[in-house]
């Protein structure tokens, strides 16, 4: 692949970088916080693919003058054949072909990793965190699904106590029907996410769709189970309510630090 089709190739990568990272397109691949990371990388591209046009093409300028200045037409006593200068071969079209991911990456949102991939894969919750914030007042608390899942496999449900929990992930069946509510957690990109899973118990609905989005409430149970897959604790919700949502713009929880 010469210069150009190089330069091409940086160009393209870098504008596909700057896309997503200027859109939400960036959250099904990485963390929200690599942002700026992905928009310098972008712009390192861009500016590295003009870099190599300009010294391409002044490179080309320079021979272009040289062999002026050694032009055997120009010297009348030279018997040197016109066409014995070199002739620059063309690189195969095929190089092209390399864009084809790029166009893929920009024209196609892959979708985010769901249930087939949380029911496959091991629950994170494996780490018994430092400890836990007291809960805001009132008798309804949000808390993220790491959160619920952290305080009711590590702590027990202390700091939970009776208090009305409502929180939200998608929805995935066990091989033996059970419903779980899960969040997939990014240590750094998708391609190492893993799911933290919560069992549902109580009034689930009654028609459930995996990957269904739903936010429930409930209150904390001490029912767990083990996770098939890595033994893992899966702490249960005893749900009150439940109800279908639209899926949130980051399907990741980056809540969850590893």
């Amino acid at each position: 692949m010469n210069r150009q089709a190089q330069a091409a190739v940086l160009f393209l990568t870098g504008g596909a970088i700057l896309h997503a990272g200027l859109t939400d397109l960036y959250l099904r691949y990485v963390k929200a916080g690599l942002r700026p990371l992905l928009l310098a990388a972008g712009v390192v591209l861009i500016a590295t693919a003009i870099a190599t046009v300009w010294y391409d093409r002044r490179e080309r300028r320079t021979r272009t003058d040289a062999h002026a200045d050694s032009d055997p037409h120009s010297d009348p006593h030279s018997h040197a054949h016109p066409h014995d200068h070199v002739h620059a071969h063309r690189e195969p079209g095929i190089a092209w072909l390399m864009t084809l991911p790029l166009l893929a990456l920009v024209l196609v949102a892959p979708p985010a990793l769901g249930s087939y991939s949380a029911m496959r894969t091991g629950t994170a919750l494996q780490k018994q965190p430092w400890g836990f914030a007291d809960l805001p007042a009132g008798d309804t608390v949000r808390l993220s699904l790491v959160d619920y899942a952290g305080r009711a496999a590590y702590g027990h449900g202390r700091s939970l106590g009776n208090r009305r929990i409502r929180t939200a992930g998608f929805l995935a069946m066990g091989s033996d029907g059970t419903p779980y509510l899960v969040r997939m957690a990014l240590s750094c990109c998708a391609a190492d996410a893993q799911p933290v899973k919560i069992g549902l118990t109580g009034h689930t609905p009654t028609v459930l769709r995996p990957d269904t989005w739903l936010e429930v409430t409930g209150t904390y149970t001490t029912k767990r189970t083990k996770d098939p897959v890595n033994e893992g604790v899966i702490p249960f919700l005893d749900v009150t309510d439940a109800k279908p949502i639209k899926a949130p713009r980051d399907p990741y929880d980056e809540s969850w630090n590893g």
